[in-house]
């Protein structure tokens, strides 16, 4: 537990360390309406050679609503052994958990997009003003998601090759949308790598938090 506690504040470091490389170094008016864009160069050289890819955008945000659908279902799951057992004590710790990692996720949504560090390379269709970019939501969300929902294969699947295979699709996923994000051309590299970090951070202190409770289980039944 130690070690991914220790892994989980590292995340956390680096992604405030990011946000304040962002805000302070290299600041130039490179997005749209002259917007200021932190790591100017770093970020316009990869942009440039990503360039904008509508049709990888839509299957981001495909792969988005894929991660929101698997959410809805430990929801589910944890409102079915609610209503089973008519206690919250009936319900798995870790889907509790689970539920307050997905808090955390909303809660770091509505925080940045209020509090912007970035703003978008490109004018997304429809808007009229640059949007927050950072860190990206996209990223973020795929990867809590996708991330927890590889650990609790262990827990709620018995076959050795359906977990692996599991694991397996969640990675894949999480793969796609952070590369298809970052070539998609609606981000800024530094947009991507705080999405990372933070999702790294949330990840590993629910990992923290389920191995604190599978050791839990394990000394109740000693």
């Amino acid at each position: 537990m130690k070690k991914k506690l220790t892994i989980s504040g590292a995340c956390f470091a680096l992604f405030a360390i990011l946000i304040l490389l962002v805000r302070t170094l290299d600041v130039a008016a490179i997005g749209p309406a002259g917007t200021g864009i932190g790591l100017s160069r770093l970020n316009a050289a990869v942009h440039r050679l990503t360039g904008v890819h509508p049709s990888l955008y839509e299957l981001t945000e495909a792969l988005g609503l894929l991660a929101i659908l698997i959410a809805a279902c430990f929801g589910l799951l944890g409102l079915v052994q609610l209503l089973r057992g008519r206690s919250l004590r009936r319900v798995d710790p870790r889907i509790l958990a689970l539920g307050a990692l997905y808090g955390l996720v909303i809660a770091c949504y509505l925080f940045f997009e209020f509090v912007i560090v970035n703003y978008r390379p490109v004018l997304m269709p429809g808007a009229e003003l640059p949007e927050a970019s950072f860190p990206s939501s996209h990223t973020t969300l795929s990867c809590v998601v996708l991330g927890s929902a590889a650990l609790l294969t262990g827990r709620y699947i018995q076959s050795p090759a359906l977990r692996r295979t599991l694991r397996a699709l969640c990675w894949l996923l999480m793969a796609l949308t952070v590369v298809g994000r970052l070539l998609s051309g609606v981000h800024w590299l530094t947009d991507i790598l705080g999405g990372l970090l933070l999702s790294g951070a949330l990840v590993a202190l629910y990992a923290a938090v389920v191995e604190a409770l599978d050791a839990k289980e394990a000394n109740m039944k000693k």
